[in-house]
């Protein structure tokens, strides 16, 4: 029995091993584009622990400030409608770049800039990586929804 529960305990520590490790990895790969771009528009300012930051940061300033625009939002406008969605999403959004900007010590528009080239380089590297993926392992199933060869 006690066996039983060492072992159940080890498997659980393993899953929860795995799961940490996945995200830090995921942290790690989404900072990426973010570092690159304000390293490019902050003219070599940016450092990759703050873009660390700024990629952990974010999301979390995001989700707050979504969660209660839409709660306050809805008091006003009511359930029925998708206004509070919309522009709860808006000032989540502003909230966001907000982080960019304080993060990298820039103003409103090169945080933003930082933003859409983050994305913009992501994407580009999520085609690198599929190229490379498909041109090692031709019969892999394609990463992107964009088919990238010919059938």
């Amino acid at each position: 029995m006690f066996q039983e529960l060492l072992l159940q305990g080890a498997e659980i520590a393993a899953v929860v091993a795995a799961v940490i490790i996945g995200l830090v990895a995921v942290w790690i790969i989404v900072t990426i584009p973010v570092w690159i771009s304000a390293k490019i528009l902050t003219l070599g300012r940016a450092r990759f622990t703050r873009a660390m930051l700024v990629t952990a940061f974010g999301p979390v300033v995001y989700a707050i400030v979504f969660f209660i625009s839409v709660a306050a939002l809805t008091v006003v406008f009511g359930d029925q409608t998708t206004v509070p969605g919309i522009i709860a999403f808006i000032i989540a959004f502003i909230a966001w770049i907000g982080v960019f900007k304080r993060g990298f010590d820039t103003g409103w528009i090169r945080a933003l800039a930082i933003a859409i080239l983050a994305i913009i380089v992501f994407a580009v590297i999520g085609v690198i990586i599929t190229l490379v993926t498909q041109a090692i392992v031709p019969d892999a199933p394609p990463i992107t929804p964009i088919p990238l060869q010919q059938a």
